[in-house]
């Protein structure tokens, strides 16, 4: 699978998924009904260093972005989204977007990755938490899931050591 920093072009590639995921409002606490020009400058925007994983036919498969957290003396610590097409799900690209992602936080020098708003349901939480995340707290019923009901939100962290 290959891993690349995302092109301008990759966009309309990446939205069918995006909005495929966004709009089911099981994972991301961001408003189902997003634009597409929302959403772009959402998951593209010139502050966020963007990723896509290709397979070997060239489809894009999935995306992340890394960004700080936070600014100023707290810039050390960085913050990431990741999504997969459904349509691919199970075949590793999370991971490697993952794994792909903690490098680059490393190399370009931050400390830390935390995530702000990991929907306890998600599947993703296993892979977090086999690539060393913890939970630091959960926000309880901050989440209106449509087939849970209320769920928490987790807060996710990991040194880059």
């Amino acid at each position: 699978m290959l891993i690349r920093e995302a092109v301008a072009a990759d966009w309309p590639r990446i939205w069918p998924f995006w909005h495929r995921i966004v709009a089911a409002a099981e994972t991301y606490a961001w408003d189902p009904d997003t634009s597409q020009e929302a959403a772009r400058e959402l998951w593209m925007s010139p502050a966020k260093r963007v990723y896509v994983a290709e397979d070997p036919t060239g489809t894009v498969v999935g995306s992340a972005y890394l960004t700080p957290n936070y600014g100023g003396p707290a810039s050390g610590v960085a913050n990431a989204g990741f999504m997969v097409d459904p349509d691919h799900a199970g075949r590793g690209a999370g991971r490697a977007l993952a794994t792909h992602l903690l490098a680059e936080a490393k190399a370009q020098g931050y400390r830390a990755m935390v995530f702000n708003a990991v929907v306890e349901t998600n599947p993703a939480v296993g892979l977090w938490t086999s690539l060393g995340f913890t939970i630091l707290g959960t926000v309880p019923e901050a989440y209106a899931h449509p087939r849970h009901g209320r769920v928490g939100l987790h807060i996710m962290y990991k040194a880059l050591d």
